[in-house]
């Protein structure tokens, strides 16, 4: 049995993100999982989303952030509720704010793995810190303010 990334509960209307929709044939499509108390998402680069010969662009790296951060998100309100993903009414997070530090060049080539930890979850808000590494060396950290996603949205 296959299992699920909560971003395969994202209502189709809201499934075309860059970042994380599954929907979007051109993005990423990331998924993120719980393992134990902290969710984790893998991707490998592909040789277009390079900086300079050998390493990832800065900016993949933070959408790689930005997007398992709000995937962190949904999981933490659906397990703080007690409610598995795909239980109604869903939960779609958006960027509130986004900071990410390059810790140290991240390699090209390699798969990539994101690891995110609650900080808060309050109210529509989630804190989440989120790590990149690749072959097992942190190479870049962030901290995403993730708010639930207005209702007007999901009727644009």
């Amino acid at each position: 049995m296959e299992i699920k990334a909560v971003q395969d509960f994202y209502p189709d209307e809201l499934s075309y993100c860059y970042g994380c929709g599954r929907l979007n044939e051109h993005g990423h499509q990331i998924k993120s999982f719980w393992e134990g108390d902290e969710t984790v998402a893998h991707f490998i680069p592909k040789p277009f989303h390079i900086a300079i010969p050998g390493f990832v662009y800065g900016g993949l790296i933070a959408s790689l952030i930005d997007c398992h951060g709000t995937g962190t998100a949904a999981l933490a309100s659906y397990r703080n509720e007690k409610r598995e993903p795909g239980s109604e009414p869903p939960f779609r997070y958006v960027t509130a704010s986004l900071q990410v530090d390059y810790l140290k060049p991240t390699p090209l080539g390699v798969e990539l793995e994101l690891r995110g930890k609650i900080l808060e979850l309050k109210g529509r808000k989630v804190i989440s810190e989120i790590t990149v590494s690749a072959n097992g060396d942190v190479t870049a950290k962030g901290k995403v303010i993730a708010v639930q996603m207005p209702e007007s949205f999901a009727n644009h």
